[in-house]
């Protein structure tokens, strides 16, 4: 089974357990050890997988480590577990920190068994860094997580590689969260910068304050045509043709100038990015169960409802993101019920009852088949 299939079940396992799960050993047995085994490490072989590693660190003897992963006698990973609602600070990595600055291991992962922050001494030689260079959740990954964190399996751990990766992921994450900041509010510097490359005349301060809100308007466009592009691909049907369902173009961002900004209906739907992300989402999670092509999405104004089939009469779920409080409405019950949510990662947490809602519809569509 594939790396990225094993991590599905313990996730799917994970969300059935969590609330049964109350200590740290709990935590180490049905949600850790899993994910080390789904590394192809074999947890009963302390060759292996050392639980309780010790090693004595000046006059402090005995201390231990939750988990070792050993490779010719010589720690390469090592794992510190939090209870799985614990928090995953730093400040409670100490014995990670000692335990590396001692052991021969490059790697030290920090985990609740649902989050997995991992380390390594890219800031300074044998001493842990303090911000991880990757981060993963096993309730919200994509494939490009699980390639990375397939690095760390038993057949693919190469040291100089993993190392390498480590400083490539520690600067995407650098560069990603400066996108982030500049996506959400552009920084004079930036503005200035981007504008030099478009304009070549004097950039007078009635000029920045006009350029600020372009820059933020095409920064948003920009993204959302690139959405825009891989939905439309991917809603290409068997025999290449474009589904006709339409993929409006998200607003602009709001609190810009409102002199800078198209005068637009009142009853014009528009569908937001988030709608468009909670889309392939719940595509991603119905990618097992149908085709992708049969999830389409039709906005409206009060909602953004996804369908099976384009078909009013088999609503899968409803993303209610326009009022400031998030809900869906999900239909794996008759009538539907409403679910609060805070962030559209708490859709991977509705993935059980999206993909009953898809199912309630085969099913029906099997027994009238049968009549």
């Amino acid at each position: 089974m594939e790396l990225i299939d094993q991590l599905a079940n313990l996730a799917s396992r994970a969300q059935k357990q969590i609330s049964h799960i109350q200590t740290e050993e709990a935590t180490k047995t049905a949600l850790v050890m899993p994910f080390i085994n789904a590394l192809g490490y074999n947890v009963f072989d302390p060759t292996e997988v050392v639980p309780e590693f010790i090693c004595d660190i000046g006059t402090k003897k005995g201390e231990k480590i939750d988990y070792a992963i050993m490779r010719d006698g010589k720690p390469i990973i090592l794992f510190e577990c939090k209870h799985v609602g614990g928090d995953l600070n730093i400040n409670h990595a100490s014995q990670l920190f000692r335990y590396f600055h001692v052991t021969e291991a490059r790697i030290a992962i920090l985990t609740n068994g649902i989050h997995y922050k991992l380390f390594t001494d890219l800031e300074q030689p044998n001493k842990m860094d303090e911000r991880p260079f990757m981060e993963f959740d096993l309730f919200n990954f994509q494939e490009n997580d699980v390639a990375e964190i397939k690095k760390l399996s038993k057949l693919d751990f190469k040291m100089e590689d993993m190392l390498f990766a480590a400083y490539n992921l520690k600067y995407m994450r650098a560069f990603k969260k400066y996108f982030e900041e500049q996506f959400n509010q552009p920084s004079a510097d930036f503005i200035h910068f981007v504008s030099k490359q478009i304009y070549d005349g004097t950039l007078t301060p009635k000029l920045k304050e006009q350029f600020s809100v372009l820059v933020h308007r095409s920064f948003h466009q920009f993204l959302n045509d690139k959405i825009t592009m891989r939905l439309r691909s991917a809603m290409l049907d068997t025999s290449g043709s474009v589904l006709t369902q339409e993929i409006p173009v998200a607003p602009a961002p709001e609190n810009l100038p409102t002199a800078s900004l198209p005068e637009t209906s009142e009853k014009e739907i528009e569908t937001t990015v988030e709608e468009t992300e909670g889309f392939m989402i719940v595509r991603a999670i119905l990618r097992k169960s149908v085709a992708v092509s049969r999830v389409v999405m039709r906005d409206v104004q009060s909602y953004c409802g996804i369908l099976l089939d384009d078909n009013n009469r088999k609503p899968i779920c409803r993303l209610h993101f326009n009022g400031s409080k998030k809900f869906v409405t999900v239909f794996d019950v008759e009538g539907g019920e409403r679910v609060d949510i805070t962030s559209l990662d708490n859709l991977y947490e509705l993935a059980s009852r999206i993909r009953n809602a898809v199912q309630r519809y085969e099913t029906k569509g099997q027994e009238v088949s049968a009549v």
